[in-house]
């Protein structure tokens, strides 16, 4: 009678966070199309890379949200020196104007 080695152990894919591709999703959003989602992409992201680090390695997807958080945090950048463009030549608009 031979003796069979043993089958290696089945181990199937991680389940993934079910909000990670949202993040990603809202953080291009927020990079391409309307910068106010960028601060939405930020928080959601901290906290689903948050949820996953604390699964223990039970939760996959941390790639996707910490990419959906950087666009977000990107977004969030753009957002405040558009408004900040926006304050400054209005500033300067309304001098001209009134002189």
């Amino acid at each position: 009678m031979s003796q069979y080695p043993a089958p290696p152990p089945v181990y199937g894919p991680r389940p993934s966070h079910p909000q990670a591709t949202t993040v990603l999703v809202v953080g291009i959003l927020g990079l391409v199309l309307c910068q106010i989602l960028g601060p939405v992409a930020w928080a959601m992201g901290n906290r689903v890379v948050a949820e996953i680090d604390a699964s223990g390695g039970a939760m996959d997807g941390r790639e996707s949200a910490n990419a959906g958080r950087i666009c977000g945090i990107v977004a969030s950048i753009l957002l405040a020196l558009s408004l900040l463009g926006l304050v400054v030549f209005g500033g300067l608009a309304l001098l001209s104007l009134s002189s």
